[in-house]
């Protein structure tokens, strides 16, 4: 292909349950020998989510918590509290590491440090990325982007929670998930590309009566 501009549009039509994520903060947390062998991955340190680096503080502040969904919450809870939600705060290097220390970060970076707590904790978590249409909540003042979030296998399932906006949403669309973002990254060049713009948006399409 030549070089020069190129403009990529793609719309959906996406039909997603009418109802909030599951209440997963009353499930319990497996033991680590009873978690399945494929999923044991998803309880080791990743690319961005250096869980080896934050084991000492994530059981220094979640380790006298309720094991299984409470953990996950009190998780949650401090991320949303205490990292600021900022644009333009991190880059395609930054882990979550680097996000502690800056106390700042886009969704991608919330959740991969809720993640790497939920990791150090054992467990497991992985990342999640998608659409969050704004159902059943007032509208945000920023343009709306792709969304981050992640999912935590306690009981015998996997449970959404979202650092992010930390309350149960409405109206999720699955693009991908992996161990963090490196796995489903919002797009992969080969070769030097300049990104110009980005327009995202998901709304309610209104039905004939």
């Amino acid at each position: 292909m030549a070089p020069g501009e190129l403009v990529l549009r793609y719309d959906a039509v996406v039909n997603v349950p009418d109802e909030p994520d599951l209440d997963g903060t009353g499930a319990p947390q497996p033991p680590v020998d009873d978690i399945p062998g494929e999923l044991l991955h998803f309880t080791l340190p990743s690319r961005y989510c250096l869980s080896d680096q934050l084991l000492g503080m994530a059981w220094e502040l979640f380790g006298q918590t309720d094991p299984g969904g409470a953990r996950v919450q009190a998780v949650c809870d401090w991320v949303h509290d205490n990292i600021k939600f900022q644009y333009g705060t991190s880059n395609p290097m930054t882990t979550a590491v680097d996000v502690l220390e800056q106390r700042k970060g886009v969704c991608r970076d919330l959740a991969h440090l809720a993640i790497t707590f939920c990791r150090a904790l054992n467990i497991p978590a992985r990342y999640v990325f998608g659409y969050l249409p704004d159902l059943y909540v007032p509208p945000p003042d920023s343009p709306m982007d792709f969304a981050a979030w992640m999912e935590v296998y306690l009981g015998d399932r996997w449970w959404t929670f979202d650092p992010r906006n930390n309350m149960r949403r409405v109206g999720r669309v699955l693009i991908g998930r992996g161990r963090d973002a490196l796995d489903v990254a919002m797009l992969t060049t080969f070769g030097p590309a300049a990104f110009k713009s980005m327009v995202v948006w998901a709304d309610r399409e209104d039905t004939a009566s």
